[in-house]
């Protein structure tokens, strides 16, 4: 059983009273494991907002079809096992911290004494006890963040879809907030993870999706996304690439400001005979590591790349 699952999902909408078709969102099929933390990536317009609306069934797909929980996208009942934090929330401004969860809490059918054990702890977690009973007009930016965090996981969800959820936070705000999730992850709950902040999405997701146009680019673990296949990182007793230029003939290689040498081979075989050849010159090997790239410059090169390609 996967946690989401979706089977060529698209939506296309009709403008000028149906003269101009736009492709949302085209052919996207995921599966997502339970108790995985997904991150969505993808510029403005890419259809991240448009896929998220699909699962939780605000909008209907064009075509294909989806699973939550094992269950049809379009079964109203699965909702009340989700969580939801949207972008640019807001809650009325006369509403203190505990009546905005108290309200959620009622709608996802709690009350009484469990109800209030359940604010209190919320309240904790996040970090707003002290404010629980101030109205959120007086609420900062990132305090507002951290009450919609708790207001997705009023009912206990097992799948949570989060929406910038540290945007307006503070760095230590930002750290407890992937500590949060981390330890919803140990609880077997599932996250999709939306977010502009490519280096938090690289801390703490397993695996992540990138969408441009409506299209899905890649998905992978950030670990293969970001690995720059058969490129190392060579550091050796002697740097200068002059007295080991003979050994390297056969291969790319360029000096890094640190000293250090980035070669690239064909494969896995080719990289155990350039170290046989270095041993062979008595050069010796100090460290060898696979070169990675950021998970924000693979997501620019890709997105790069996909508009170039579509000129």
């Amino acid at each position: 059983m996967f946690a989401i699952e979706t089977n060529s999902l698209s939506k296309i909408y009709s403008t000028s009273f149906g003269k101009k078709k736009v492709n949302a969102l085209s052919d996207v099929s995921i599966k997502i494991p339970p108790g995985t933390i997904f991150g969505l990536l993808g510029p403005n317009g890419a259809g991240k907002t448009t896929f998220v609306k699909l699962l939780l069934g605000i909008t209907y797909p064009t075509f294909g079809s989806g699973l939550l929980l094992n269950e049809p996208i379009l079964n109203y009942t699965v909702k009340k096992r989700i969580g939801y934090l949207p972008e640019n929330h807001k809650y009325p401004s006369y509403l203190k911290g505990r009546d905005v969860l108290r309200f959620f809490g009622r709608l996802s059918g709690m009350s009484g004494k469990s109800l209030e054990i359940k604010i209190d702890e919320l309240l904790e977690t996040v970090k707003l006890s002290e404010w629980g009973k101030s109205k959120v007009k007086t609420y900062s930016k990132g305090m507002m963040q951290r009450l919609g965090l708790a207001q997705s996981l009023i009912n206990d969800p097992d799948l949570v879809f989060l929406d910038e959820p540290t945007d307006g936070v503070d760095p230590i705000g930002r750290k407890e907030i992937r500590d949060i999730l981390i330890e919803l992850k140990s609880k077997s709950k599932t996250i999709m993870l939306n977010s502009h902040l490519l280096s938090e999405v690289e801390m703490i997701t397993d695996r992540v999706g990138i969408l441009n146009k409506g299209k899905l680019l890649r998905e992978g673990s950030v670990k293969e996304l970001t690995e720059k296949k058969e490129e190392y990182k060579i550091r050796l007793s002697e740097t200068e690439i002059s007295s080991v230029e003979s050994v390297f003939k056969n291969n790319s290689v360029t000096k890094n400001r640190d000293g250090s040498l980035s070669v690239k081979v064909d494969n896995v075989e080719s990289l155990n005979l350039l170290i046989d050849n270095l041993r062979k010159n008595g050069i010796l090997i100090q460290e060898i590591e696979l070169q990675k790239s950021t998970l924000e410059e693979m997501f620019i090169s890709l997105i790069n790349e996909a508009d170039s390609e579509s000129l």
